[in-house]
């Protein structure tokens, strides 16, 4: 549509003032955004009120678009769904009609920001929203969630106070239909045992927010302006987030009002000790959610890192008693490490809503399903060295701590929602709709509520580790964006919050913000950074030194040594003796093969379907290959312009693409070195020197990279392997590969000497992982919901005919403390058979089981697998 010199656009937006959901607030606010951005525009938006017989009330001039807003009348419509559709235009002088319905205020919202956004990105904005035809949306997730982390006085005061920021960044999260933000407090630290602790602004909430009648608790030097400027920031967010749809959920990590075994804290709390603790804790919970009403809900960690040592059952009966006497409904999260059911019953015997919040993948993002098995580390034991202080979660409830445990039984009384914690990634760019839809379908897993992603650069600057302006992430000035360093994660949001909210949303969602950024560049992008984006969600599934965020951290590498040298990095803390590459767990240990069990089975004979490192490390590699393609091919596109957020896309998808190669690379050397231990073959070794030397270039080109781009010293804690710059790691990896080296040295000259060595330790060869060998196909259609207590017999059959096949059924209940079952498949008439028998049913757990096939070539795998694009869940689900 062109505009004339003397033309006026104008977009009418006409609402019954007797449709309470068309004339809320939320709705009210979504109008105001769609005006703004029309506004920058050059389109004018008016409107038309209807009284409740749909009488003109106030009227304006004559419109190019004419936009009805109605709340769904009939009440049929899912919970914060909506529809867009054209209808012929009747008032005169409209070219064009859209009419909006919505099954509440969030759907009316969502709607309303879809014309906003589509406006925002548009170069035609008014002929693009009169093309809409029919567009309509609904959730597959009940939670949508983001949270954001205060982890540090110096850095994040800055935003924490800024309310241009928070207005942004609420309004960013409303258009991609996030629906619950979680702002979490108190987790700048381990609590209660962390002898380092400085930093601790946030850390006891209370009195940084209030002052309690009848108590004398204060922050010493911390003067009232301050306390009072906090509790009005609090409000404020809290308000904003209301006003958009969000609800708006308090983290209170913590309830350690002293760190007993830290001389150097910052922040001393005086006037609380262990006769009013309790006490306090609940009036100031009570006072902090009456001074702040649109609070929704509170985030709890009840277990001893929350400062309170187990059990800890009385202590919360009486905090929690705050919330019953705060006079509304609060939502309780309740943070499930360590919670037992004793837990649980005095949390819902405060008559609120529970919900308990588990970790997705440990403390880190994998593939979008849920482990099908937990790391053995986790299972639960005996006893502990500190019954003290963590008497239930480290020891029968141990295995709560990464996964959903047992807490999707069909007789729980709380929702579950599953959160993503922030080891994996951190600072490089993230975006791939293949992952994010694959979260959005695994997020309601067993009746699940949804997600929450700990955002982009959560727990920067932890412990203690922030320097003045260190949320700045770039060295390039051009690169750099002060203040507002959350705009460069917009793709993020945008392809996370759509994909949860709807799985199968149009390419149109996210493509329409990268044809804004990179013209004809966009669809090379869009791929080059979705593969770049496996790359880290891969490596973290299948091989995971530490489930700790705190000491691994696979994006900015701290190299763990192949060799056994006796000298313990501290990123491999929890990881198998005795503690080096090849030891590694993977974190599903279902589905991969560490390097060790691996090489094991094989010269065994006894492989399992699991994928093997080999087989990780040629995924990576066309990964990387693939993102360097697509990124050459829109740098060919872009030419010699300079665009800085271009910029930032390809400088984080070459360093990811050069971590793909890296660690494919080390796979190898791992791999080769396991064997030349296991066999003594000195080839088998100077492969892994080859293999090892390769991912030391991979590693030099991602210093090349990134090196006058990004800060020297990136922090997320005080230690070394939490904070500094990539160049930092290469002396790790260069000191590994010399001691390796000193071993071949030795094996070589003694190889030398004794010629019968070769015909010895012969060579070994594994199959070739370079191609995906062509293999029967499974038919398996899953059986619907099966009484309790019922026998069920699984039948696969194969596409072809293949002799000597055989197939094995491994199942276990949805309880990740439990181990799998193991059942030989019979064939009959072309058909494979087992049966799960009726006492295996007979439990409040749904049934997880996938196949393993084995074919007479030795070739074993697993059905269903994984897909080309690593983003379906690797097994069925038997309710």
């Amino acid at each position: 549509m062109k505009q004339g010199k003397d033309d006026k656009l104008t977009v009418n937006v006409v609402r019954d003032t007797s449709d309470v959901l068309a004339v809320s607030e939320p709705v009210n606010w979504a109008v105001d955004r769609l005006a703004n951005v029309l506004e920058q525009q050059g389109i004018e938006l008016t409107e038309t009120a209807l009284d409740g017989q749909g009488q003109i009330t106030r009227t304006t001039t004559a419109d190019t678009l004419r936009i009805t807003i109605a709340g769904n009348s009939e009440g049929s419509a899912a919970a914060e769904s909506f529809l867009i559709r054209q209808e012929a235009a009747e008032a005169e002088g409209s070219t064009s009609l859209l009419h909006i319905t919505g099954a509440d205020e969030r759907g009316l919202v969502y709607a309303i920001l879809e014309l906003a956004d589509r406006v925002r990105c548009s170069e035609a904005a008014l002929a693009d929203l009169i093309e809409i035809d029919s567009y309509s949306g609904e959730p597959a997730n009940e939670i949508r969630s983001i949270s954001r982390s205060f982890c540090s006085e110096i850095e994040d005061k800055s935003w924490f106070y800024d309310q241009a920021f928070w207005l942004e960044y609420l309004t960013e999260l409303a258009t991609h239909r996030f629906n619950r933000f979680h702002l979490t407090l108190g987790i700048s630290y381990d609590y209660g045992h962390d002898p380092n602790v400085q930093d601790n602004y946030f850390g006891f909430v209370y009195p940084y927010f209030l002052d309690v009648p009848g108590y004398q608790v204060r922050v010493r030097d911390m003067t009232q302006e301050e306390v009072s400027r906090n509790l009005e920031t609090l409000q404020f967010i809290s308000r904003e987030a209301k006003r958009r749809g969000i609800h708006f959920q308090l983290g209170l990590w913590n309830h350690a009002y002293q760190m007993a075994d830290s001389p150097n804290e910052l922040h001393i709390i005086d006037g609380v000790d262990e006769s009013n603790h309790a006490v306090y804790c609940r009036d100031g919970l009570r006072l902090l959610l009456e001074c702040c009403p649109d609070i929704d809900g509170v985030t709890l960690r009840t277990h001893y890192e929350g400062g309170i040592p187990e059990p800890s059952h009385v202590f919360w009966k009486e905090v929690m008693k705050g919330l019953t006497a705060c006079g509304r409904t609060i939502e309780i999260d309740m943070h499930p490490k360590g919670v037992d059911e004793q837990m649980l019953e005095v949390a819902l015997g405060t008559g609120m809503p529970v919900i308990v919040s588990p970790k997705f993948w440990a403390e880190h993002m994998g593939l979008p399903y849920h482990q099908a098995a937990i790391r053995t580390k986790e299972l639960p034991v005996a006893t502990t060295d500190r019954a003290d202080l963590m008497l239930i979660t480290n020891t029968y409830r141990r295995f709560t701590r990464y996964g959903y445990a047992d807490y999707l039984n069909d007789n729980r009384r709380t929702g579950v929602l599953h959160r993503i914690w922030p080891g994996t990634q951190r600072v490089l760019l993230w975006g791939d709709p293949a992952m994010a839809a694959g979260y959005g379908r695994s997020s309601s897993f067993c009746g699940s509520l949804g997600v929450e992603l700990c955002e982009p650069m959560s727990f920067k600057a932890r412990k203690t580790s922030g320097t003045p302006g260190g949320r700045e992430l770039y060295k390039e000035e051009a690169l750099q964006l002060p203040g507002e360093e959350w705009k460069k994660f917009v793709y993020t949001y945008r392809v996370w919050g759509r994909l949860i909210y709807n799985p199968e949303a149009d390419s149109a969602e996210w493509m329409r913000y990268l044809r804004h950024e990179f013209r004809k560049a966009a669809p090379d992008m869009e791929q080059a950074l979705a593969h770049a984006s496996r790359i880290l969600l891969l490596f973290t599934t299948a091989h995971l030194p530490s489930a700790s965020n705190n000491y691994y951290w696979p994006e900015m590498y701290n190299n763990l040594g192949i060799m056994d040298t006796a000298k313990l990095s501290e990123s491999a803390f929890d990881t198998p003796e005795p503690h080096t590459f090849g030891a590694v767990s993977p974190l599903d240990t279902a589905i991969f093969y560490g390097i060790n069990e691996f090489v094991d089975d094989y010269l065994q004979n006894r492989l399992q379907g699991k994928y093997t490192p080999l087989a990780v490390a040629v995924w990576l590699e066309e990964l990387a290959e693939t993102a360097e393609r697509h990124l050459a091919a829109a740098d060919s596109l872009v030419g010699d312009q300079t665009i800085d957020n271009y910029r930032r896309w390809s400088v984080d998808i070459a360093a990811l693409a050069g971590l793909g190669h890296f660690f494919a690379q080390k796979l190898r050397a791992g791999v080769s070195y396991a064997l030349f231990e296991q066999t003594g073959n000195v080839q088998q070794l100077r492969e892994a020197l080859g293999s090892y030397r390769s991912a030391k270039t991979d590693w030099q080109h991602i210093i090349n990279v990134t090196q006058d781009v990004y800060r020297d010293d990136i922090t997320f804690g005080y230690k070394a392997h939490m904070k500094g710059h990539w160049a930092n790691r290469m002396s790790g990896i260069e000191e590994d590969i010399a001691d390796m080296e000193q071993v071949y040295a030795q094996a070589a000259a003694a190889d030398s000497r004794d010629p019968l060595s070769n015909e010895s330790a012969a060579a070994v060869s594994f199959p070739d992982t370079s191609a995906v060998p062509l293999r029967p196909t499974l038919h398996h259609e899953p059986p619907q919901a099966t009484p309790k207590g019922e026998a069920v017999e699984l039948r696969a059959m194969l596409a072809d005919k293949s002799a000597g096949l055989q197939i094995s059924l491994l199942y276990r209940h949805v309880n990740q403390a439990e181990a799998y079952v193991t059942v030989p498949m019979q064939i009959e008439n072309g058909v494979y058979k087992a049966v799960i028998p009726g006492s295996y049913t007979d439990s409040p757990y749904p049934i997880l089981y996938y196949f393993e096939l084995r074919n007479e070539q030795g070739e074993v795998w697993l059905e269903p697998g994984l897909d080309a694009d690593l983003s379906n869940q690797p097994y069925y689900v038997l309710h």
